[in-house]
């Protein structure tokens, strides 16, 4: 069993702390979804809650790092080398309809590479944790992603585009479906990118792919699944944390999964 370093400790108080928060405010969701109003500007406020327990929390714990943070954007640190990177509620959409699938998002970058991560999924009370050289791990159990060789096998989870995407991504993701479905024992959309990467590190997912997120959303699942032995890369082969276009999955399948991505691309006139 390993333990988490000094700021891996840090880390997951935080993401716990935050994770009351998100709780609380879960429980009243439902209630706010047959108001006229709806939840809407309920769960902005519970966002922005986590968000700044995490702020209070790590920076008391680490003064001088920097953030980088889905709410507050960038924010600066006297430390240049350390940056913590925030997504406090990953999957919006699912608590803002009640769903019990959201989690808490925090990475640590340091000197320009990712060094740990941690992705609380709240609702299952499920902490899963990684640091480079020690290895991925949920609670105290070790990860290790799956060992599957053959796409026929894979069951595999997607981010889909959203309103305002614009055309040629949504026909880009029907080109990706077309390609993928035939060949693989099933695809599933959940809605958490940061969940996704953690079930992909602990072998609960074959692969996750999907275009166009943020750093906040994928820094600590690369981390997770890297430690787990798995491999994750930009789709179309540029820098991950800069386009967003992720592909994390074990050692075999990567090449399949990615030629696929790349010919479907390519025939969408991409």
């Amino acid at each position: 069993m390993s333990k988490p370093s000094p700021v891996g400790t840090v880390m997951i108080a935080a993401a716990r702390a935050a994770g009351r928060s998100l709780a609380r405010d879960f429980g009243e969701v439902e209630n706010l979804q047959v108001s006229k109003k709806g939840p809407a500007d309920f769960v902005s406020n519970a966002d922005h809650r986590a968000e700044q327990i995490i702020y209070d929390s790590l920076t008391k714990a680490r003064p001088g790092y920097g953030f980088l943070m889905e709410e507050r954007g960038l924010v600066e640190g006297s430390d240049k080398s350390n940056r913590f990177i925030v997504d406090p509620l990953d999957g919006t959409l699912n608590f803002l309809h009640g769903q019990p699938h959201y989690a808490v998002s925090i990475g640590l970058e340091r000197e320009g590479k990712l060094l740990a991560g941690v992705v609380y999924d709240v609702a299952k009370n499920e902490i899963f944790w990684a640091e480079t050289g020690r290895g991925a791990w949920l609670d105290q159990r070790k990860l290790i992603v799956a060992a599957r060789k053959n796409t026929e096998e894979a069951v595999l989870a997607m981010g889909s585009p959203w309103v305002g995407r614009g055309a040629d991504a949504h026909r880009l993701f029907a080109g990706e479906l077309g390609s993928l479905t035939p060949v693989t024992a099933g695809l599933r959309r959940n809605g958490s990118a940061a969940l996704d990467l953690a079930w992909v590190a602990a072998g609960r997912f074959d692969g996750f792919w999907e275009r166009g997120l943020k750093p906040w959303d994928i820094a600590a699942g690369i981390v997770l699944v890297r430690e787990a032995g798995g491999y994750v890369e930009e789709i179309d082969g540029g820098d991950v944390l800069e386009t967003g276009n992720i592909l994390a999955t074990n050692e075999p399948l990567m090449p399949k999964l990615r030629e696929r991505l790349r010919k479907a691309k390519a025939f969408m006139g991409g």
